[in-house]
């Protein structure tokens, strides 16, 4: 499975969500490919198929934080 630096995958898990946030989903196509992109991406580093699986994992692997933190799921 291909691991992405801290990093970028806190980069990548970012933009996403940023563009979740805005509806993007609903934006012109250039925007909903590039939220496509960046769910790809997601599982794809994480090894998962779903992109809400993707955030958590994502989370998961990033500095600081925790198995037990809840506040990940909340924030997806």
């Amino acid at each position: 499975m291909l691991l992405a630096h801290p990093a970028v995958l806190q980069g990548i898990a970012d933009e996403y969500r940023t563009l979740a946030l805005l509806h993007a989903d609903r934006g012109t196509e250039e925007v909903r490919q590039r939220m496509d992109d960046l769910a790809y991406t997601l599982c794809i580093s994480t090894g998962t198929r779903d992109v809400d699986a993707a955030l958590i994992a994502a989370d998961l692997r990033l500095p600081g934080a925790r198995v037990g933190d809840d506040s990940l799921l909340s924030g997806a």
